[in-house]
């Protein structure tokens, strides 16, 4: 059995059209887009609140709590990076405080284009603000809405805690397995 190591999975470049976008206003942050990561063609399409990390203060490559959470579950599970991609509400990381909602309903665009070019077989949402983002609904949340499909914006869609709260609060790792092997357990169950 191989051990599981975490590892800066492969950034897809943002559209050249979109790479100096000023529309959400966090550009003023320093922090650059980052428009998604792992394989842009996987059937899987992960969506997280914004992309944190990938180099610490030095600029050198890091692998953040998040995304090792993640890969760690993921591997656990049977899944990998080629059957991932992981995406963002926001794609730059807010680094100060900010226009939460009406930053979050721009940076929207982005993620629905995403979604037509890219048409996922399958949506996961991790944490309540990619939640509450993607199914255009303040009042969802994970705690509900979890174990069970959805069809929004005509996805197939399902939620998760955020890798972020599963490491700082330990009891929603098991929570977290077995989300993600409801995901795993239906592709793997798909015919594509």
């Amino acid at each position: 059995m191989s051990t599981f190591c975490p590892e800066l999975w492969p950034e897809e470049p943002t559209p050249v059209d979109l790479e100096n976008c000023r529309e959400c206003g966090l550009y003023h942050h320093g922090s650059r887009m980052v428009w998604g990561e792992g394989n842009p063609e996987a059937p899987i399409m992960v969506i997280l609140d914004n992309p944190g990390a990938r180099e610490d203060r030095a600029g050198d490559p890091v692998v953040c709590g998040t995304r090792q959470t993640l890969q760690q579950a993921a591997s656990e599970v049977g899944l990998n990076k080629d059957d991932m991609y992981v995406t963002y509400i926001l794609k730059r990381r807010p680094v100060r405080a900010y226009e939460k909602e009406q930053v979050r309903e721009t940076c929207m665009i982005h993620l629905e284009q995403q979604i037509i070019e890219k048409k996922p077989k399958l949506i996961v949402c991790l944490g309540n603000v990619a939640v509450q983002s993607f199914f255009r609904n303040s009042e969802a949340d994970v705690k509900t809405l979890r174990g069970t499909w959805h069809n929004v914006q005509g996805c197939q869609t399902t939620v998760a805690y955020h890798p972020l709260a599963v490491r700082r609060r330990p009891n929603l790792w098991s929570y977290f397995l077995e989300d993600l092997t409801f995901v795993a357990e239906h592709y793997h169950n798909l015919k594509f």
